[in-house]
């Protein structure tokens, strides 16, 4: 009698075990899953800010879009300024709003322009905390 509440016991530890993995595996892809989703968004969002500059070309290729990494939007006024703007709080709302999420734009006489979007990617560091909290992705097109 005792030697099977013994076999019941190691067979629930075994199972116990094999839920905590699983429990782990599941939270890995969510983490995984969220990077992912990050990094989507910043590929979208370099895209949107690419197709306005190429409906204003004559602007971009004036350099009115040319903007150093910046993580606040900047003041509206002419129609480069507000596509920035615009840019710029997109990217805050479908990035995070964290003081790593910024963007940069520069675009060169003959129409090269290259795109970087940044963000807090803490997230995906796992537990030991190595690695940077900062993704970024770089967009070079010919307008």
């Amino acid at each position: 009698m005792g030697v099977g509440l013994l076999e019941v016991m190691i067979s629930v530890l075994i199972m116990g075990i094999g839920l905590l993995g699983i429990a782990a595996m599941q939270a890995t892809a969510l983490k995984n899953g969220q990077s992912s989703l990050e990094r989507s968004q910043a590929v979208i969002q370099s895209y949107a800010i690419l197709d306005a500059m190429r409906a204003n070309r004559d602007a971009a290729l004036a350099g009115d879009y040319n903007r150093a990494l910046t993580c606040a939007p900047p003041g509206t006024g002419a129609l480069a300024e507000t596509d920035v703007a615009n840019w710029i709080t997109s990217l805050e709302t479908t990035l995070g709003n964290s003081p790593n999420t910024c963007g940069s734009i520069n675009c060169d006489g003959n129409g090269v322009c290259t795109v970087v979007v940044q963000w807090d990617d803490s997230r995906a560091q796992g537990n030991t905390g190595a690695g940077s909290t900062t993704e970024s992705v770089t967009t070079v097109t010919q307008l």
